[in-house]
Order: C-alpha cells, then structure tokens, then sequence
C-alpha cells in the first residue's frame, strides 16, 4: 500500500465481505455460526481477527512461504504438503523452489510445526 495510506484494515473488510457474498452464493461451506458471530453479523467463513505484518528480511520471508505451505499439514488436513490441492505449493514446485516431497519426513516436520508467524 502507498505509505501514506492507512486503510489497511478497511480493504481487507472489503475484500472478505465481498469474497463471502460470492462463496456463500456459489454453494461453498461455512462453519457453525456462533451467538457471538451473529451479534457482529459475522458468516463462518472467514477467521474474526488478522494481524498486519511487515517482512523484515528474506528469512522472514521464507519462514512465511513455509508457514504458509506447511499449514495444511500442522492443522491434520493432509499427510503430505504436496497433498494440498488448493495450496500455491505446486506452482513453486514447477518453478523449481521446493521439491514435490518438501515438508515430508519427520524431521522437517518437527521444525516446520514449530514455526510461528509473529506479528512483530
């Protein structure tokens, strides 16, 4: 965003209310709606909170693409990284920046689980 632009938070409600509209109405699921989601006129689609963060450097950076890729696997969706079909991993894969079986032995597990993006 243009540094003289603070609308951060704004966009994004633009961008996840709108994105709700359109999944709601093409059939796409939702989580439970709780009482409290319903009193903030909230669907169970999107996470209640976000935080902005700036990279610092190109590790912080790639900890990110991994956190990012690494997640379905952390959270039990699937076994394997490359298991994850809506992930850009297989993109990466293509361009050559992880290998297909990226993420899949123990040990990377291990380290990749305990990888935390702050939001400092």
């Amino acid at each position: 965003m243009p540094a003289d632009d603070c609308g951060y938070s704004k966009r994004w409600g633009v961008v996840k209310k709108r994105f709700t509209q359109i999944w709601l109405e093409s059939g796409g699921p939702e989580q439970t709606i709780s009482a409290s989601r319903l009193r903030r006129r909230r669907r169970g689609i999107w996470q209640p909170r976000f935080w902005e963060h700036l990279i610092r450097d190109e590790r912080d950076y790639h900890n990110h693409f991994d956190y990012l890729h690494f997640n379905p696997v952390k959270h039990g969706l699937v076994e394997n990284v490359v298991d994850w079909p809506y992930s850009s991993f297989h993109y990466w894969v293509k361009q050559g920046v992880y290998t297909a079986d990226w993420g899949s032995s123990a040990k990377e597990h291990e380290v990749l689980s305990s990888i935390q993006c702050e939001s400092k």
